[in-house]
């Protein structure tokens, strides 16, 4: 049994997170401050993006990206099924129409191919969102050319740090209009809840930082003269239907230290990816989603996944993970693919037979505990007793 339990992805604060959100707690802004724009500024410089606009959470980014490109009723926008349901949601919210998509077998993200496809379908398409699931963007050139005319919006919550194939950080939004983040704990780094939408798009960006706060102008040069005679500096006016996703100057001062931190965060996880990697490339009844080396080297590995062929184990994956967690270790299933939940099950078309990618996908993923903060002890107890589990 392991000192603590070991679930499948936790933070890694240090000392000099903590010195940085005690800073701020003595500072003169606790909600949307200077730090926020540090944050911004230092994010949209590590991805190479010209506007990085910090929000709530991911899904906040999600929706606020959305938004920002105009979808509404009569709008149809492409999903991957192999995602959180934030992803199909963000698209609902805005009133246009979600269309769930199949995933490729090897990368477990969405192919050039499907997009083409759904744009070639329908006539009402008019977004896409590629899910860089587990943190592997693939394919991100020739998926920006098959979705010619649509508006490509990166879920990008599971992939910073990482990197396109030709080398270009994922978020600089080299093949797309939008990338979305989120930094829940969980994930690459952590601002408590956060998130933030990349662009390089000068008019996007103005409108993702509108719509954060209430749909408020607060420019005068941009206002629309409903009070031509009021001039003084408390005037603001509500140009559009915006939301309160702001972020907190607490959660971005954390941001910042945990951004310094990003790329030995990357390293520790891509240590922990190699062993996991030796120890289970053995096991008869397992396979190793996204484990080539070019994938890992340019993953932001935000999850280790594997594949169990339970039928062959003859053991139901629930007893699995009962016999890993009365054994100190955490394990989850990501995800339950969005076809199959009931809101979005309701609005499908076609119906059922159309997703044999996720639904594979979804009969044998297991995620194990893997975090940057893991010591080399814990990560060979995992793998030693999940080895021990499905053999």
């Amino acid at each position: 049994m392991t000192a603590r339990f070991l679930g499948y992805g936790r933070q890694t604060i240090g000392e000099a997170d903590i010195a940085a959100v005690v800073d701020a707690l003595k500072s003169d802004f606790l909600t949307q401050g200077p730090a926020v724009e540090r944050f911004e500024r230092a994010l949209a410089e590590r991805v190479g993006a010209r506007h990085a606009v910090a929000v709530c959470n991911g899904t906040a980014a999600l929706h606020l990206a959305c938004l920002a490109a105009g979808l509404g009723p009569g709008d149809r926008a492409g999903v991957a099924d192999l995602t959180f349901v934030a992803t199909a949601n963000a698209p609902t919210y805005c009133g246009a129409e979600v269309t769930i998509l199949d995933v490729n077998s090897d990368s477990r993200c969405l192919s050039p191919e499907t997009v083409g496809d759904f744009k070639r379908h329908h006539g009402d398409a008019r977004a896409v969102l590629p899910v860089h699931y587990g943190g592997l963007a693939q394919s991100s050139e020739a998926l920006r050319r098959a979705a010619e005319g649509l508006v490509v919006i990166e879920d990008a919550c599971h992939a910073l740090g990482g990197t396109h194939e030709n080398g270009e950080a994922v978020g600089g939004c080299a093949f797309s209009d939008m990338a979305a983040f989120s930094f829940h704990p969980v994930k690459p780094i952590t601002t408590g809840e956060g998130g933030a939408v990349t662009t390089n798009d000068d008019e996007l960006a103005r409108r993702l930082r509108l719509l954060r706060n209430h749909g408020i102008e607060r420019d005068p040069g941009r206002f629309a003269g409903s009070l031509p005679d009021e001039d003084g500096p408390w005037r603001y006016e509500q140009q559009a239907l915006g939301f309160n996703y702001r972020m907190t100057d607490l959660q971005a001062a954390l941001g910042v230290a945990q951004l310094n931190r990003l790329d030995s965060f990357l390293a520790r996880r891509r240590e922990i990816a190699a062993y996991y990697d030796g120890c289970f490339a053995g096991l008869d009844k397992v396979a190793l989603p996204q484990s080539r080396p070019d994938q890992r080297a340019r993953s932001g590995l935000h999850l280790y996944t594997i594949d169990v062929d339970f039928d062959r184990l003859g053991r139901r994956r629930s007893d699995v993970m009962a016999g890993l967690r009365d054994a100190g270790i955490g394990t989850q299933v990501h995800y339950i693919p969005v076809h199959r939940q009931p809101f979005h099950a309701a609005r499908l078309s076609p119906a059922g037979g159309a997703f044999p990618v996720a639904e594979a996908h979804y009969a044998r993923t297991l995620s194990i505990p893997f975090f940057p903060s893991m010591t080399d002890e814990e990560v060979e107890y995992v793998a030693k007793e999940i080895a021990t589990q499905l053999t």
